[in-house]
Parts: C-alpha cells; sequence; structure tokens
C-alpha cells in the first residue's frame, strides 16, 4: 500500500508517517520501481501500536523503547512494568494540575455571576489586576 492508503488506515497524518520513518520508530518501506513507498503489514501493525501509545499520551522516547521490546519478545519485561508506571506518575501529577486550574476557573467564574458591561466584570477585573501583578481570585498572593 502507499504512504496516503497508510496514513488513512491508522487516522494518521502523511506527514506524520514520515516523521516516524525519519526518527527510526517505522522502518523504511521497500520501494516500487517509480520510486513510490510500498508499506506492508508490518508498517499497518507498527503504525497503529505508536498510534495507540500516542493516545495513551506517552513520548515517542517511550514509545521507541517500547518497540525495542516489541522486537525482542524473549527479553524480560519488567522495564516495560516500569515505563508505565512512570507514565502513571506523569497522568497523575497533570490530574492534579488540571484540578488545580479547575479550581482557579471556577473562583474566576464566581467573580461575575449575572450579566454586566465590561466595565463591571468581575471576571475582567482580576484578570487586569492579575496582569499588574496584583492578587487575584484566581491566585492566591504568593
Amino acid at each position: 500500500m502507499r504512504i496516503g492508503e497508510l496514513a488513512e488506515s491508522t487516522g494518521v497524518d502523511v506527514e506524520t508517517v514520515r516523521y516516524y520513518e525519519k526518527s527510526g520508530l517505522l522502518p523504511p518501506p521497500a520501494r516500487e520501481s517509480n520510486g513510490y513507498r510500498s508499506y506492508g503489514k508490518t508498517h499497518l501493525e507498527r503504525l497503529a501500536f505508536i498510534r495507540h501509545c500516542r493516545a495513551l499520551d506517552m513520548p515517542l522516547a517511550d514509545i521507541t523503547r517500547l518497540l525495542n521490546f516489541v522486537d525482542r519478545p524473549a527479553s524480560d519485561c519488567g522495564d516495560i512494568n516500569v515505563l508505565v508506571d512512570e507514565q502513571i506518575s506523569r497522568v497523575k501529577a497533570r490530574l492534579k494540575s488540571m484540578r488545580a486550574l479547575e479550581k482557579q476557573l471556577t473562583a474566576l467564574r464566581h467573580m461575575c455571576s449575572e450579566p454586566h458591561s465590561t466595565k463591571e466584570c468581575g471576571i475582567l477585573h482580576e484578570l487586569v489586576s492579575a496582569a499588574h501583578g496584583e492578587a487575584c481570585a484566581c491566585h492566591a498572593v504568593r
């Protein structure tokens, strides 16, 4: 199959496929006599694997490590567990950060409960105050 077919069948942009090739995540495809790339089932499966790992928000460096394990099926999987545990920790940290962000936005939203003119908008007032380095409803004074 050609690059467009591979991209479409996995939901990945053609440029992303090319990037994965250049970075070594995908092996180089065979070339047809006209110079077009010719991808096979192995490329399709590997690209689907990469796409799934990206959907789990794994960084490309970790995906590279996982692909090395895929390529060496007899190796010990302990490092895979460590890699996934590290990803879980990153996700937990982001969730904690997102909860803090939600609290900040909620505090900011409570500054303007009814429609007013923008001159009287509590949200804008708080944002302008913060821009001037003053305390605001969404950030504690440091």
